[in-house]
């Protein structure tokens, strides 16, 4: 026993040298920036790598006629880089806990001209996370009708940010005030010891949408003018809310049998949930959920919102495709558009979904874009994003501007 413990502590001793290498540094990958410069602090060593528990400070500046769009950390993700990035602030702290990449995306000034932005809304705190929202008010905006953004990331990351490109286009139009929302997280990401379920997702972004109705009039907007999209999981989102606001009220989502309600998670001072229902719903004008997932079906999409043992009730109480009011009773004109290279929704899910909103009589454009594949409405500080954006996203928000606009004009 002696002689194979002996062994076993001279083999221990061999190895850990190596073993310790391996674990205890990490190697940093510094992104070239374009117009402007980054450093870091401490230095990165030549070899490219800190040791654990380094607390790096990345601190980018920009040329003149630029400004920062966000400084970022990066790591391999299912599709590609996934971006950490802050937008407005000259400096991030990174604590180094595994290989990545860090660096700054810079913008032209012209970018930001022409609205004010109000980031950081807290409307609630259901969990670990603050809920909050970030508003894109044109300069002198009066009354103009508001367009609440939800994002996308599986219903499982990313938050408003992602969605700036997106709000400035709007907001620079002059003709908008622009919310992107957050909201939690599926799951325990967001460091919840319960894991938050669809029925948690969708009252948050009710709740959004009563903060943001309360406070517009501070923002220049009209609270009696709202509009909804959202891409991806943001577009089941904003089809929810759409189509489901009949479904506010008080009586729980499936704690009695038969009774799937949605209480919002800010309810506003002296008002119930069914005051929201009537508020909402006359709001509510119209919607453009793009790119996203209308119906859940299959072992594999109940599997992923914990909902494998759920009763079709159940389902069907977070699917827009079961809950389409009829128009004579609620008119809800949707705008539909998805990328033709799109690998995550089918062009046969989101025709299912036009074809259940004209049986109901409701209005519907839905638009494919020949090229894009998923997720062309987003902003991430890298090239390839903002080409994408600029190629399909830019062209796309003004029609769907455009939709927007014969909705309440016409």
């Amino acid at each position: 026993m002696k002689k194979i413990a002996l062994i076993t502590l001279l083999f221990a001793v061999s190895i850990s040298p190596e073993v310790i290498s391996q674990t205890s540094e990490f190697t940093i990958s510094v992104d070239e920036p374009k117009n402007g410069s980054i450093t870091l602090d401490p230095v990165l060593p030549e070899d490219g790598k800190y040791a654990e528990g380094t607390l790096v400070t990345v601190t980018a500046t920009a040329e003149s006629g630029y400004v920062i769009d966000a400084v970022y950390h990066s790591t391999p993700g299912q599709w590609g880089p996934m971006f950490y990035d802050t937008p407005r602030v000259s400096s991030l702290q990174v604590t180094i806990d595994g290989n990545k990449s860090v660096g700054a995306y810079f913008v032209e000034e012209s970018l930001l001209d022409g609205f004010t932005l109000t980031p950081d809304i807290i409307y609630a705190k259901p969990g670990v996370k603050p809920l909050k929202y970030d508003v894109y008010s044109p300069e002198d905006a009066v009354d103009l009708p508001i367009l609440v953004i939800i994002h996308g990331g599986g219903w499982r990351s990313n938050d408003e940010d992602i969605m700036r490109g997106m709000a400035r286009q709007f907001a620079r139009g002059g003709n908008y005030v622009v919310a992107s929302i957050d909201y939690r997280w599926l799951g325990t990401g967001d460091g919840d010891e319960t894991p938050n379920t669809m029925a948690d997702l969708i009252e948050d972004v009710f709740g959004a949408i009563a903060h943001i109705r309360e406070h517009a009039q501070e923002y220049g907007g009209d609270p009696s003018r709202l509009l909804l999209t959202g891409d991806s999981a943001g577009g089941h989102l904003s089809a929810s809310a759409a189509t489901m606001t009949d479904r506010i009220g008080d009586g729980g989502f499936g704690e009695t049998e038969g009774i799937y309600e949605y209480s919002p998670t800010y309810i506003p001072e002296g008002k119930t949930a069914d005051d929201l229902r009537t508020e909402l719903t006359s709001s509510i004008k119209g919607v453009a959920p793009t790119y996203g997932v209308f119906a859940f079906e299959g072992a594999n999409m109940l599997q992923m919102l914990g909902m494998t043992e759920a009763d079709d009730a159940k389902v069907a109480a977070i699917s827009p495709i079961h809950n389409i009011p009829d128009a004579s009773e609620l008119s809800m004109p949707h705008y539909l558009i998805r990328g033709t290279q799109d690998p995550l929704i089918s062009d046969e899910n989101v025709t299912a979904y036009m074809n259940a909103l004209v049986e109901k009589g409701q209005r519907v454009e839905y638009v494919q874009v020949g090229g894009a594949s998923h997720a062309f409405f987003d902003w991430k500080p890298n090239n390839s994003t903002v080409d994408t954006f600029e190629k399909y996203g830019v062209y796309y928000i003004e029609e769907m501007e455009h939709f927007f606009d014969s909705v309440l004009f016409e």
